[in-house]
């Protein structure tokens, strides 16, 4: 389907709803599902953003302001996924533990509001990947429009440069417990080190940055082209020496560049099969 076709359909489906929440991380995609249902529903949209231990402070910031920007009613709730030991333990699908407390609380506030639906901002090519959180969102009845529209990512950020979002080329972003090797404990002080890294990184002018923790390491995921940059001795040294006071003991960088999900490389075939099945509930 052409870019123009997916938008009507889009829209089509969004404005049989009436009214509706979207679960707005501040992200391309959710914000392209924002401004479309308010657009087609007249402003009867709400936007929630969950605060948490695993969001980044500048990402909540960001998702506020933008909020105010497009000039639509947004709420800030706070997600305990933190109180979750199995959350904690970081099994190979704590997101769905994660995304089941952020949509029971979703449901609350939904409710509270009278809004008919909720939606998120899922895109078909999220499909490919280990997302047990999506597994979350069909138990809770979440609808995912851009899936039901057959919007890839390219499409979301083609059709939000077209209407105009001001954060249409923005680099995607997973929460800070993705930067934890599965099975290591998330701990309060991991993500906030992981925070601090990736912050010091960001305003060295980097746009693109995972810091994963590694125990006593942090290896440092950069676009191949930034690569050589990261790399330079002095610069590296700097960054080492900030990250060392932070609390790392080690820090590295990651030769293969920045990849989405690349703690899922270490899944086994057992987890691989259930991320099989996981796709097979999520179409």
């Amino acid at each position: 389907m052409s870019l123009k076709i997916k938008r009507r359909d889009l829209e089509s489906r969004i404005v049989k709803l009436k009214s509706a929440l979207v679960a707005f991380s501040g992200g391309i995609d959710s914000t392209l599902v924002l401004t479309i249902a308010n657009n087609v529903l007249n402003g009867r949209v709400l936007a929630v953003t969950a605060e948490s231990d695993s969001v980044p402070e500048r990402e909540l910031k960001a998702a506020q302001h933008l909020a105010l920007t497009l000039g639509i009613q947004h709420k800030v709730i706070r997600t305990e996924e933190m109180a979750s030991f199995n959350y904690l333990k970081n099994p190979t699908n704590r997101c769905y533990y994660c995304k089941s407390e952020l949509y029971s609380k979703l449901a609350k506030v939904a409710n509270e509001h009278a809004m008919a639906s909720i939606l998120n901002g899922i895109n078909s090519d999220d499909l490919g990947d280990h997302r047990p959180g999506i597994t979350a969102s069909k138990e809770a009845g979440i609808i995912s429009p851009l899936v039901e529209s057959e919007f890839t990512k390219q499409d979301v950020r083609d059709l939000a440069h077209e209407v105009g979002l001001p954060n249409w080329e923005k680099p995607a972003l997973a929460c800070l417990s993705s930067r934890i090797p599965y099975g290591q404990p998330v701990t309060t002080k991991k993500l906030s080190m992981i925070e601090q890294a990736e912050e010091a990184l960001l305003s060295e002018g980097f746009k693109q940055v995972r810091v994963r923790h590694y125990g006593d390491t942090a290896s440092i995921e950069v676009p191949n082209k930034d690569i050589p940059s990261l790399s330079k001795k002095t610069f590296f040294e700097n960054i080492s020496r900030h990250l060392k006071i932070i609390g790392f003991k080690y820090v590295k960088v990651d030769p293969k560049g920045y990849r989405p999900g690349s703690l899922n490389e270490a899944l086994s075939l057992n987890d691989k099969q259930a991320f099989q099945n996981e796709k097979k509930v999520a179409g």
